[in-house]
């Protein structure tokens, strides 16, 4: 006879546990697997990464003739609660690590179907056969708190919580970047190629500084540029330069427009991108190096 309704659980489950994307892909695995048996289950989240979801506060343990856990180290208090408080139903472990076979975690399981083990030939981990996914875009985001100089028109503050609020609903994967150099700290570039190099693998940038938006346009990738000055500054006189049409004023920062420029971006602005590349690297465009000799020569000459 099978189960009548499992409960999957996992230590993206308890209140204060966490959510790695190799655990919920081990979960995804095994609801596909469940799903092809046509076995009826439900999922149980942790409330502070899925706070609509279903919570173990959530259910009646009696709804369950088994439990399920999925990936992690069978360790821990948390674990040794739910075999106390599932204890009527039958309570499988898969895919997990085994650190202490006689602990009381490991023990509470009728079966423990583990990827890693003492004295045990290991498994290949759930989540690399778990179901594929379409690819999302991957986004730069390169915000400034600082610049200081511009005193009342800053709008620097308001610009990277309305614009990192926006972000998080987007089905995107986000890396917060930094132009500054440092030749000591290793999560910072320490030469221009090298954040050139992340830049030209991504997407799109989000940016509300000059140089974000050069960079990325130097290496061919879109960028949305938010002015963080009020009245505009040089990310706007900058974006003008370079013909860049995607920008959006401080003053006009809303959802709707960042999502039409988004839109843009990920279509027609990855042609503009290239375009505006190719233009920095044929150099038709006269910058302050083409007029520095003639300063320096006037200069010598006075």
């Amino acid at each position: 006879m099978g189960p009548e309704r499992v409960l999957l659980t996992g230590w993206f489950s308890f209140p204060d546990g966490e959510a790695t994307a190799g655990d919920v892909l081990a979960l995804h695995r095994v609801e596909e697997v469940l799903r092809g048996a046509r076995i009826p289950y439900d999922v149980v989240w942790s409330p502070g990464f899925l706070p609509d979801a279903r919570h173990l506060d959530d259910v009646r343990p009696r709804d369950y003739s088994h439990l399920v856990f999925v990936c992690g180290p069978l360790d821990g208090p948390q674990v040794e609660e739910l075999h106390r408080r599932f204890a009527h139903c039958v309570r499988i472990a898969v895919g997990t690590s085994v650190i202490d076979p006689g602990g009381e975690a490991v023990r509470g399981f009728h079966r423990v179907l583990a990827r890693d083990a003492p004295d045990a030939e290991p498994t290949e981990d759930l989540a690399a056969r778990a179901p594929a996914a379409p690819a999302r875009p991957v986004v730069g985001v390169i915000l400034t708190y600082g610049q200081h100089e511009y005193g009342e028109q800053r709008r620097h503050q308001q610009v990277a919580e309305e614009v990192t609020r926006w972000l998080a609903g987007k089905d995107c994967a986000r890396l917060e970047l930094e132009t500054r150099l440092d030749t000591r700290d290793w999560h910072l570039s320490a030469t221009p190629a090298q954040v050139q190099s992340v830049l030209a693998r991504l997407d799109l940038v989000v940016t509300d500084r000059l140089h974000g938006l050069v960079l990325a346009l130097r290496v061919g990738t879109p960028v949305l540029a938010v002015d963080p000055v009020a009245g505009g500054a040089k990310v706007t006189a900058q974006a003008r330069v370079c013909g860049w049409p995607a920008l959006v004023p401080a003053e006009d920062l809303d959802e709707r427009r960042l999502d039409r420029w988004w839109d843009w971006c990920l279509t027609s602005g990855r042609v503009a991108a290239r375009q505006a590349r190719d233009a920095f690297r044929e150099g038709t465009a006269p910058d302050g190096a083409d007029r520095l000799v003639e300063a320096l020569t006037a200069r010598r000459a006075g």
